[in-house]
């Protein structure tokens, strides 16, 4: 019996994801051509579910490791250390990671590592149950400040997102250069804060890039972890 598939989309789909209100936040779009089209973002509770969406996402940009350092039980890759540079004032967005052994042995506590990344464990454990080499070719690495910095021509961000002056800075930024981004932005869903969507917008738009081959990679080399994971941000 031969099963046949239905005529194939007439667009793609792409996501931005991040940790909010200890799901992940998920805002997609729709791309074709130059057409950028986004959707009510939601919260979904675990990154398999993200990965099980249907239609799958065709490029997924999230906000958290893939890839961790081998030595050290916490440590900042050579992706991090670009980041940091490139980023100028606002690198210390950019914080070491836990190091491969902390997700083999299971552990919960990682001395060293700062209060928000240790809340975010969970979600990191996620992803990092969930990746394989081969799902590298649909998801990739990001942070909301360094598709910031690109979405704003190489120029970092003046405000944190924290302060409502960052808040308008980015939110500004976005509006002016995504037409349909406020469909993102303007969202209201339980327990998801303002600067969570405003990550979310710019992931996705990153994740267009990343679908269409034009998003530029730190490193330019990138380096592999134990598990043949490429440790790469994409931008």
């Amino acid at each position: 019996m031969i099963t046949r598939r239905g005529p194939d989309l007439p667009y793609k789909l792409v996501a931005g994801v991040t940790p909010s209100a200890g799901q992940w936040l998920v805002a997609s779009a729709k791309v074709s051509g130059a057409t950028f089209a986004p959707e009510e973002p939601r919260l979904l509770p675990s990154f398999g579910l993200v990965l099980d969406e249907r239609p799958n996402f065709d490029a997924i940009v999230i906000n958290a490791p893939i890839g961790y350092p081998a030595d050290t039980d916490l440590g900042f890759r050579t992706c991090d250390r670009e980041a940091r540079e490139l980023l100028g004032k606002r690198g210390n967005v950019i914080i070491a990671v836990p190091g491969r052994a902390v997700f083999r042995e299971g552990r919960t506590e990682v001395e060293g590592l700062d209060a928000i990344t240790q809340v975010l464990m969970p979600r990191y454990r996620d992803v990092a149950n969930e990746m394989s080499p081969y799902r590298q070719r649909q998801v990739y690495e990001g942070n909301p400040e360094l598709s910031f910095l690109q979405l704003n021509g190489g120029v970092a961000m003046v405000h944190q997102k924290f302060r409502q002056a960052g808040r308008l800075e980015r939110r500004t930024l976005l509006e002016s250069k995504l037409n349909g981004i406020s469909r993102v932005l303007d969202a209201e869903i339980e327990r998801v804060r303002e600067h969570h969507l405003i990550d979310a917008a710019v992931l996705v738009w990153s994740a267009r890039r990343a679908y269409t081959h034009s998003a530029q990679r730190l490193p330019f080399e990138p380096e592999w972890d134990t598990e043949g994971l490429r440790m790469e941000y994409v931008m």
